[in-house]
């Protein structure tokens, strides 16, 4: 139950916030969870930063996500530019007095692409046309992916897929994940017709899947790298925020791409 409850509570805010919501609340929760999943990862990453740099430095990494209130990619792309200016600045500064100058901007620079920037993309979805659909179906391939990995694995499990990064993830469950996530995404479009071509849909969301498994191995890579088992514990059973959006950090943007080429 301390699993399950959380992660009602999530999906029904998540729903609320897709169908009911404003387009800048969602905005809003977007870029406080990237300040949260920015502090997580420096905590992790970077546990000698503290003080007014940390600070600093998770607020400059916040520009890419805060430029998505404006719901266009160039407004976003200023927002990385920005970062890479003041970063440069704060490393300049503490030039001497920063242990490693290059592992903060190199930590900073990854921080502001793989957190902020993917997440504005996740942002720039919700100002589409379509952009609620598209985030529950894009969150129903990632939890159906999850869901059938996990059990796949369970039952079927017995070749590893990366078990030097994470041991518990099976070939058999990678497998249960694609078909599970397939599945759900053609579910999901039942219900709203005329929405996605479902071959072109059933080929998405194999990349999807596939991606978002990727996403998943890059976290676990970052907490092994780094000898931690999640990422915070603010979510209770489900750890920290990073550990339940790390599908979606990658899949975010190559959805919205496909959309803006109008792939799907």
């Amino acid at each position: 139950m301390s699993r399950v409850i959380p992660g009602i509570l999530m999906a029904g805010g998540w729903l609320f916030l897709l169908f009911w919501g404003p387009v800048h609340l969602f905005w809003a929760v977007i870029v406080s969870g990237a300040c949260l999943a920015l502090h997580e990862f420096f905590r992790m990453a970077m546990a000698s930063l503290h003080g007014w740099r940390l600070y600093a430095t998770i607020s400059f990494c916040l520009f890419p996500v805060l430029a998505a209130f404006f719901g266009q990619s160039d407004a976003v792309l200023a927002g990385v530019i920005a970062s890479l200016l003041v970063m440069v600045a704060v490393a300049l500064h503490g030039y001497g007095v920063i242990d490693d100058v290059l592992k903060y901007t190199s930590c900073s620079g990854f921080a502001c692409v793989y957190i902020s920037l993917c997440l504005a993309h996740i942002a720039l979805i919700r100002f589409l046309p379509q952009g609620a659909f598209w985030l529950t179906m894009l969150v129903g391939i990632v939890a159906g992916s999850d869901t059938g990995a996990y059990y796949a694995g369970r039952a079927f499990g017995q070749r590893k897929l990366f078990p030097q990064i994470s041991p518990k993830k099976t070939v058999a469950g990678g497998i249960g994940g694609v078909v599970a996530g397939v599945a759900a995404a053609e579910g999901i479009n039942l219900f709203f017709p005329a929405q996605a071509d479902p071959l072109i849909l059933f080929i998405v969301a194999i990349l999807l899947v596939t991606i978002g498994i990727a996403g998943d191995l890059t976290e676990s890579m970052i907490k092994r790298s780094v000898g931690v088992k999640d990422s915070g514990t603010i979510l209770f059973g489900h750890g920290g925020l990073l550990d339940r959006i790390d599908s979606l950090l990658l899949t975010g943007p190559v959805l919205y791409y496909l959309l803006r080429f109008g792939i799907l």
